[in-house]
């Protein structure tokens, strides 16, 4: 009865609201959104906090009209890239708050909503993050008009933390960079304790995000592919960084229907705990290390990618000093490509320095394709640009060339790994350590996410989702009062 009671209030606070919540199938074919819903949603800033925008978390919007278009993906070319594959990254930028870790909150919080797991209206949704997931979290809860948490390291970016402070979040800054991430479960222990009132949606072992990913992300790149792919064109792998775990469930998506294609997992050199069982602290912000996330489905990985930080630093730098640009113009990168390079964040670039590397170790040529994910934008980072020039002086064309020859035309196969079945199996026991020792799950739970079955599973329930999703919007009345009243709430 309780449950039932929860999920009565939470359909009353999102009819007070006007909240629709979107489907899965709507999230990866928003023309299927119902067509005043649509046009309502073009009206909207993209960055507002309204309710409409849960209807742009989706990897199709179209930042030139407002509405939806085709998936926003950016191909870098080998002018820029060094090799003869074709490397692609699905853009997040347009995301609300920026990234698509928004889409990753909601996975996390939306079942739980829609069944009558959390109370918006007595409970307080904590969202622990190395930065941009818990902006989605707070973004979801300040919608709901719940009280959101947000955890993150001390370490991060300063525009995360204003962006928190002005929607109005909690923050709560924990010790040390970006690989440490502990000292974030720690603090939510901590809340456990001493709060009774908070629900922790923690993204590295909600499955609510590997689900997400893998319903919508999957399927993006596969839309993507269809359209542009060309007849000699064939998806080779999925590139990611093992952050959280969750867009790695794209690759697990596609890797089932792209038979023979491969999973590459990147991490920072600095901290290089799946290549080597390796600690440190690093500054590729989005990545966090020092552990195996739960929902890492570790033995569907097939190679271990570690980039180095000042690299990614470096390159932000080349991507976005006008100087840098002139330069890589100079070297016959295409004007077009260049203006684009601001869709690429630190992980972003993390990613195509993992891709690149993994088509050098493999000898990619041009029909293959590798794809992965730019979560952010340089929007994130001026601060650090600003940072670099204080410590390094300006940046000037002789720095831009050693840059883009040391760290894209030089990059080698280095640290990196092809991984046997028991190197897979190695790293799924390391999860053993953070989530048993310290996380209480137990042995039994370990054990099943070794087992294929356990995966196949978990990604059967999403049309439930979908349906759980459309008999909460009936109950609250809001789509049908945006649909029969033109897209006004």
């Amino acid at each position: 009865m309780e449950r039932d009671e929860i999920r009565a209030r939470a359909v009353e606070r999102c009819r007070e609201r006007g909240i629709p919540i979107p489907t899965l199938e709507e999230q990866r074919h928003p023309e299927r959104i119902p067509g005043s819903i649509r046009e309502a949603v073009r009206g909207v800033d993209p960055q507002a906090v309204d309710p409409l925008n849960l209807y742009r978390i989706t990897w199709h919007n179209d930042p030139e009209t407002g509405g939806f278009g085709p998936v926003n993906a950016l191909e870098l070319p080998p002018e820029l890239t060094g090799v003869e594959a074709r490397i692609v990254g699905l853009v997040g930028r347009h995301f609300p708050t920026g990234s698509h870790k928004v889409g990753a909150a909601f996975g996390c919080l939306v079942p739980r909503l829609v069944h009558g797991d959390f109370d918006p209206t007595t409970q307080v949704a904590v969202w622990p993050s190395t930065g941009n997931y818990c902006r989605g979290g707070a973004f979801d809860s300040v919608l709901l008009g719940c009280r959101a948490v947000a955890i993150l390291p001390e370490e991060m970016s300063r525009e995360r933390f204003r962006w928190l402070e002005e929607i109005g979040a909690e923050v709560i800054a924990t010790p040390g960079c970006e690989s440490n991430v502990k000292e974030i479960f720690d603090k939510c222990w901590e809340l456990r304790e001493t709060r009774p009132e908070v629900v922790i949606f923690n993204q590295f072992d909600e499955f609510g995000n590997y689900l997400w990913h893998w319903a919508v992300t999957g399927p993006a790149v596969e839309e993507w592919l269809a359209a542009n792919a060309g007849p000699s064109g064939r998806f080779t792998g999925w590139v990611g960084a093992t952050g959280s775990g969750g867009t790695l469930a794209a690759g697990d998506h596609l890797k089932a229907r792209f038979p023979g294609s491969i999973i590459a997992a990147a991490e920072a050199l600095q901290c290089p705990t799946l290549l080597l069982n390796g600690f440190g602290g690093h500054r590729i912000e989005g990545i966090g290390d020092k552990h195996v996330p739960w929902i890492h489905n570790v033995r569907n990985t097939d190679l271990v990618v570690a980039i180095d930080d000042e690299a990614t630093m470096s390159l932000l730098r080349l991507f976005n000093e006008p100087v840098g640009r002139e330069v890589l113009v100079e070297r016959g990168v295409p004007e077009a490509t260049v203006a684009r390079l601001g869709d690429l964040g630190i992980s972003s670039i993390c990613n195509v320095l993992a891709a690149i590397k993994t088509a050098r170790y493999f000898g990619l040529g041009p029909d293959d394709i590798l794809v992965t994910s730019f979560t952010d934008s340089v929007e994130m980072y001026r601060t650090r640009l600003a940072e670099m020039e204080a410590e390094r002086g300006p940046y000037d064309e002789l720095r831009a060339h050693i840059d883009f020859e040391r760290w894209v035309l030089g990059t080698t196969t280095d640290h990196l790994r092809e991984l046997t079945f028991s190197e897979r199996r190695r790293l799924h026991n390391l999860k053993y350590f953070t989530w048993v020792e310290q996380q209480g799950r137990s042995v039994e739970e370990l054990e099943a996410l070794w087992s294929p079955s356990f995966w196949k599973d978990l990604t059967d329930t999403v049309p439930e989702w979908d349906e759980a999703i459309r008999r909460f919007n009936a109950d609250t009345g809001v789509v049908e009062k945006l649909v029969r009243g033109g897209g006004a709430a």
